[in-house]
């Protein structure tokens, strides 16, 4: 089973959390919503909000934690369509390759929420740097 932390207002990581719901026949997924402290903090109290704001955090069963492109690619490894493409992303050079898209795509969630007509919170407590 892993644990998936991630943010529930944003367009983006809701689609994917829709899709790989869709994927996880053996429900070997959980998602967390940081927004909601009580439900995310019996799993992921070790990791500060400013961290969680800024890109997905996914725990496997063992206690390792994967962030980012990392923890996606982890994702991907326990369903059964998607293990295929946790095979071509081992290759050699894509998790760099990984690293730089997943980061521009989490910088600018907001934005393309913005674009979507998505509501989008204007505290600082939604800001990536």
């Amino acid at each position: 089973m892993l644990a998936v932390l991630y943010d529930g207002q944003c367009v983006i990581c809701n689609s994917s959390r829709r899709i790989v719901s869709k994927l996880d026949w053996r429900r070997a997924v959980k998602w967390y919503d940081l927004h909601s402290p009580d439900e995310a903090g019996k799993h992921f109290r070790d990791i500060p909000r400013e961290d969680a704001m800024g890109q997905v955090h996914v725990r496997d069963g063992s206690g390792a934690t994967y962030a980012g492109f990392l923890g996606t690619r982890r994702m991907l490894k326990e369903l059964p369509l998607t293990f295929p493409l946790w095979l071509l992303l081992r290759v050699p050079g894509m998790t760099w390759v990984g690293h730089k898209v997943y980061r521009w795509i989490a910088r600018n969630r907001y934005t393309v929420n913005r674009i979507f007509g998505a509501p989008v919170c204007d505290t600082d407590t939604c800001r990536i740097n």
